[in-house]
């Protein structure tokens, strides 16, 4: 396990604490960030149905999925293995049962098949289909949404945690430096994507690295003028800028990291793009300590970009940590206007205000913790602009 037990108790008895003041009774975990959260469980098999149950009467949560997923449960987790249930292949993508029909059975059998029941309806892995036959199995019950119920217990990080998201942006930097030294001109992206996942994975000598919830993100060119582009078979060419946004990852603990690279000599345009959105996030990072909230730094980076006749309607940060495919945030926070929420000590975030316009863009970015007095960096990578010729970086 990552983290030692009393640390999921402790998980535990914080989300009970949530599900009481929301009056739900039985709490159904079908995020596997969540579900890694409580109870440890680390697995690729978050493409069929699987979930946690937490009762608000019982220790220990109960892990429903796949037979062929209950030993990674038994291996991965904290649970007693009489907490860990598991369905027959016959459930795994039929038309005629489903994986909920199972888990409603095991709430009938344990008479908890007529309280207040929480799901999570906003989350990849909880589909229409998935509600439809709860509500069809639990006749009895009264259901209501869970949706970030858990993601706001795990806003703040124990120190543990933030270790781990430590060692993960070890990782990020090596990952970007890699990237950054091979781009240059006439190199194919997925010679340098494949370089890039190498250096996530390897790590260091110490400790290797998992694999990110997002793939590198790596647009050139015109195609820089959006954020969420990967890579392509293509060739760089001179006069093109790449932006690199990825992430280290550690015992799924993320650390994100976005620069901008250009081949050859950047255009004035460039140069301010970069300046302005540079001391936006400087002035921001310089703001930043418990007590404040989130809105306040979002207005500061208005007002930076503002006054070089720059703006920007998208959000510049969020918080992340722990996760699975296909996200690295947590779904909670945003830094933008009208967030209130507080800062404080051992919370994360990926503050990262791209600027992107029609034709081109500038990305660079920073993942910090909040300390007791500002916050803290966890890379350790240069800001600028970095400027590739055939034989020079800079």
């Amino acid at each position: 396990m990552s983290f030692g037990t009393a640390e999921y108790q402790e998980r535990i008895q914080k989300t009970k604490e949530r599900m009481a003041s929301k009056g739900i009774e039985v709490l159904l975990i079908t995020d596997p960030a969540n579900m890694n959260y409580l109870s440890g469980y680390d697995g690729w098999s978050f493409y069929v149905h699987q979930m946690l149950i937490i009762i608000d009467d019982e220790d220990q949560p109960i892990w429903v999925g796949r037979t062929m997923d209950a030993n990674a449960a038994k291996i991965t987790t904290w649970l007693y293995h009489d907490n860990i249930i598991s369905y027959p292949d016959t459930y795994v993508q039929s038309d005629v049962k489903h994986p909920m029909d199972f888990v409603a059975d095991i709430l009938k059998q344990i008479g908890q098949d007529k309280r207040c029941v929480g799901v999570e309806m906003e989350n990849y892995y909880f589909t229409a289909k998935c509600y439809e036959q709860l509500k069809k199995g639990l006749p009895n019950a009264s259901f209501q949404d869970a949706t970030l119920l858990v993601n706001w217990v795990r806003i703040v990080k124990s120190d543990q945690e933030i270790k781990y998201m430590k060692q993960a942006a070890i990782f990020a930097e090596k990952a970007m430096n890699t990237g950054i030294e091979m781009i240059n001109e006439d190199i194919r992206e997925c010679d340098v994507a494949a370089q890039i996942l190498h250096a996530q994975v390897t790590g260091t000598a110490e400790f290797g690295g998992d694999y990110p919830a997002i793939m590198p993100l790596m647009p050139s060119g015109e195609r820089t003028s959006t954020p969420h582009l990967t890579w392509t078979d293509a060739r760089y060419k001179n006069n093109e800028s790449v932006i690199l946004e990825l992430a280290g990852c550690y015992k799924r603990y993320h650390s994100p990291l976005a620069r901008t690279i250009h081949i050859g000599a950047p255009s004035d345009e460039l140069k301010k793009l970069a300046q302005v959105t540079l001391e936006g996030l400087e002035k921001c990072l310089a703001m930043i300590k418990p007590g404040i909230v989130l809105e306040e730094i979002c207005e500061t980076w208005t007002r930076s970009i503002a006054a070089h006749g720059y703006e920007k309607e998208s959000r510049i940060g969020y918080p992340m940590g722990l996760n699975y495919p296909p996200d690295w945030g947590e779904h909670t926070a945003s830094i933008r206007k009208g967030d209130r929420t507080i800062l404080q000590p051992n919370m994360t975030f990926h503050l990262i205000p791209g600027m992107w316009c029609d034709k081109s863009g500038f990305e660079v970015s920073e993942s910090f913790r909040v300390t007791e007095t500002g916050c803290e960096i966890f890379a350790d990578l240069p800001r600028g602009l970095f400027v590739k010729s055939k034989a020079l970086i800079r």
